[in-house]
């Protein structure tokens, strides 16, 4: 049963972030990343968060779920497509525009838990996918920009 706990975030904090296991990215490879990254987009734009994101318009939701795919892969160990078409990361300036509070990073996280356990079923080691879960559940507390609503 993989473990994919949501840490508290709150804004300002930038807790030690690891990157995730190489042998996520060698056990999932690009096409299946990319794959994934796809269907979380897709969740994400029937869901509360859509807003954050540019739904509603074709091409800059494709390119947004390519510059993510490209980062993770980038991050995961893969090629560095990232920083050949759009730079260093910068992570926390390219999400500046966006107002991510907490409630809206759990979502965010919630609809990954929905999609990694297809991982397992597919052969990625539990530990892999862990890994990369870690990941992105500490570095997103990095990109929370605007306080949580009382």
């Amino acid at each position: 049963m993989l473990k994919l706990e949501i840490t508290a975030g709150e804004l300002g904090s930038r807790p030690p972030v690891t990157k995730p296991h190489p042998g996520f990215y060698d056990s999932v490879g690009e096409e299946r990343f990319r794959a994934l990254v796809d269907e979380h987009y897709e969740l994400i734009r029937n869901s509360d968060i859509d807003f954050l994101f540019p739904v509603n318009d074709d091409d800059d939701f494709e390119q947004a779920k390519k510059n993510a795919a490209d980062f993770f892969i980038q991050i995961c160990g893969g090629p560095d497509y990232f920083n050949q078409n759009r730079g260093l990361p910068q992570m926390i300036g390219r999400h500046a525009p966006f107002r991510i509070d907490e409630r809206s990073r759990r979502r965010w996280l919630e609809l990954y838990a929905e999609i990694l356990p297809k991982l397992e079923d597919e052969g990625v080691k539990s530990e892999y996918i862990e890994s990369f879960w870690s990941y992105i559940d500490i570095f997103s507390i990095w990109m929370i920009n605007t306080p949580s609503a009382k």
